[in-house]
This record gives structure tokens, sequence and C-alpha cells, in this order.
């Protein structure tokens, strides 16, 4: 009895140490889905200028990591079927490791070379998390999902502020810059690998394969929620990309412009963290919803027709809007599907959609900007964006889960 007890006290510490162990290794992971993205735009001036982009082929550099996740996402969940969860995320934080650094050594092509590893290695992460998180913390889905995202917003918080200081401070200028977060997504590839040993991910999808799979392609939900998360993310990396060249034309310094960028997604990490945990316990997530698209219109009529004294709080308020939607697309996820095999399934649907939507739109933006040689177009666009995803989100925070017709 004795011998019994103890050996059910070493599981249960075993089992907790492994969780633990798993919720380090997704908080590294979640830190490197934006870094080395929202990186980019306080240094697209230098970068531009250097190699003797137009802004048509700068937006290109925000727009070749969405391809990359539209045309990825729908095979993420497959090829974790294939080889394990714990292998797929590994090979993608290799991968994303090799990008970062390809990408910061010199020219155009290996600049969006390494753009385009970048972007395929953080696809598979973002199709994978919600799935793992459903998987491993069921009952834990909106708190996990929140953590995840927290650590997401912080580190590509940080990566808006620092990446021209250190631009400036470091000989290699922007190269510089860019690659030093290949060291932060080569300790998240170092703590990712206890998840290798784990035969569960393995036996947990053999037993997934056995669940049918969703009619996706003919669900309206599916496609709200897909539709969604493609609209908060033009929103998003649009602003990401071009946010600092606008605030420069308007009198801020290139600092000044990448910390207000920087303050933008420090302010989202409170409601990514407790919009998550909010949304799992209502019935419905339209109020979360209102609420954030609300934020959002205030952000970016407030850009356009406000004065430059309060530009940080309206750029703010479109950050909150923004991440508001993001973490409940992410919830979408889950909370619309029935096990975690579903949820991998509108997840890779969901971002690959999206993100092809997404891609459009800092390829979009700078061309209207060409074009029209002003920011007043393109800012209307954002709101015409911001409509069409209170819409969606309408649809999609109705209390249902997608079935097969």
């Amino acid at each position: 009895m004795e011998h019994s007890t103890k050996t059910l006290r070493n599981s249960n510490s075993t089992a907790a140490e492994t969780k633990v162990f798993l919720l380090i290794g997704i908080i590294f992971i979640g830190a490197n889905l934006r870094a080395p993205l929202t990186s980019v735009g306080p240094l697209l001036s230098s970068i531009r200028e250097q190699l003797h982009l137009s802004s048509t082929a700068g937006g290109m550099l925000t727009t070749v990591p969405l391809l990359a996740f539209a045309a990825l996402s729908p095979f993420a969940a497959k090829v974790a079927n294939k080889v394990g969860m714990g292998n797929t995320l590994f090979l993608s934080l290799l991968l994303l490791t090799m990008g970062i650094f390809i990408r910061s050594t010199s020219g155009i092509s290996l600049l969006f070379i390494g753009t385009l590893f970048i972007g395929l290695a953080i696809a598979v992460c973002n199709v994978l998390l919600p799935s793992l998180i459903k998987q491993d913390f069921a009952h834990n889905v909106g708190l996990m999902t929140g953590v995840y995202a927290v650590s997401m917003n912080l580190c590509g918080a940080i990566g808006s502020g620092i990446s021209h200081p250190i631009s400036v401070a470091s000989s290699l200028g922007w190269k510089g810059a860019l690659g030093c977060w290949g060291i932060l997504s080569f300790i998240a590839l170092l703590l990712w690998v206890p998840q290798l040993k784990k035969s569960g991910y393995q036996k947990q999808a053999k037993t997934l394969k056995k669940t049918p799979s969703l009619s996706l392609w003919k669900s309206k939900l599916a496609w709200q929620i897909s539709l969604y998360m493609g609209l908060q993310s033009v929103l998003f990396y649009t602003i990401i990309a071009w946010m600092p060249d606008i605030l420069k034309e308007q009198g801020l310094t290139s600092d000044d412009a990448g910390w207000t960028l920087s303050f933008m997604q420090l302010a989202i990490i409170p409601f990514t963290f407790l919009i998550p945990i909010i949304a799992g316990k209502l019935n419905n997530q339209r109020g979360l919803v209102t609420i954030s698209g609300v934020l959002l219109f205030i952000g970016i009529i407030g850009i356009l027709y406000g004065p430059l004294s309060f530009i940080k709080l309206f750029i703010i308020s479109s950050g909150i809007g923004i991440g508001s939607a993001f973490s409940l697309a992410m919830m979408f996820f889950t909370l619309r599907t029935s096990n975690a095999k579903e949820a991998a399934e509108l997840s890779g649907m969901a971002q690959s959609l999206g993100y092809l939507l997404a891609a459009l739109g800092p390829f979009l933006f700078g061309l209207l900007h060409d074009v029209t040689h002003g920011w007043t177009i393109p800012l209307f666009l954002l709101l015409f964006f911001s409509l069409l995803l209170f819409l969606c989100g309408m649809g999609a925070g109705k209390n249902r889960v997608i079935e097969n017709s």
C-alpha cells in the first residue's frame, strides 16, 4: 500500500513537472510569433534606403510572411499527425532560427528568403498552439490562450520599441537589430527539446484520426471565423508595417515612432490576457466583439483627424481593439469546435484564408500611399476593414459549434 502511494505521488509529481515544462515551452514559442515581424516596421525606412526599395517592395517584407502563413497553414495539422506535435513544433523553431539569421546577412534575395522561412515557421506554430492548448489544457483554455497571447504581444512590443535604438547602437545597423531575435528563437528551440520525448502526442494523433473531419468549407460559421481572423490580421500587420512612417510624417522622430508602436502593443497585453478568460465564461462573445470594434473605430478616426498631442491615445485605442479581436479569434478555434483535431482543422482554414487576405493589407496600403502620396485614403481602407471585422465577429460570436452538414 505504501509503495503504491509513493508510486502515485511520483507519478503526479512527474506529470506536474511535465506540465510546467510544456507551459514554459508554449510561452517561449509565443514569444517568437510576432517579434521577428514587428521588429521590421521601425527599420523599414533604413532597409528601403540601403537596398533602394520602393514603398510597395517595402510592404512586401510584411506581405511575404503572411503569404507563407496562408500557404502552409492548411497542412500544419496533417504534418503534426504524421510526425508528432512536439517534433513539428521543434522543426518549426529550427526553421525560424535559420530564417532570422539568413534575413540578417546581406542582399535583397537573402532578405526575402529569410523572411519566407520565418513566415513558414510561424505559420505552423500559429496553427498548432490552439490545438495543443485544447489537447493538454482542456479545462484552462481561456487562461492558457491568454498566457501565450501575453508572451507574444509583450515580445512583439519590445521588438517594435528596441529595433531602431539597436540599429543605431550596433555597427551592424538594421541587420544586427533583426538578427538579435535569433537568440530568442534558439532559446525556445532548446526549451522545446523535452517535448520530443513525449509519445502522448503521437497516441492522441492516432486517436483523433478516427474522428470524422468537419465540412469546414460548407460552414458559414467557419467562414465567419476565418474572415474575422483575416481582417484583424490585415489591421494589425498593416499598422505594424506603416504606422512608424505615418508618425514620422506627422513630426515624430524615428525613436518616438518606434516606441509609440511599442506602447500600443504593451497596452494590448492586459486585454489579450483577460479577453480569452472572459470569453470562455460567456454564453456568447458578441459584446466583446462590439467593444473591440468601437475601440478600433475610435483609434483609426483619431489617427485621421485627431490632434497630434493625442496620437498615442488613438494608437493605443486601435491597438486594444485589434488585440482583443485577435484573442477572440484564437478562442473561436476552441469554443466553436468539439476536440483538438477539429480545433486544428478550423485553425488551419482560418489562418490560411485569413492570412491570405491579410497579405493584401500592407501591400495595398503601401500601393495606395504611392498612388495618392498621402495617408488619408489608406486609413479609410482600414476603417472599411474594421466595419467588416465587426460584422464577421457578430456572426462568429454566437454560442454554437461547427457541425458536419
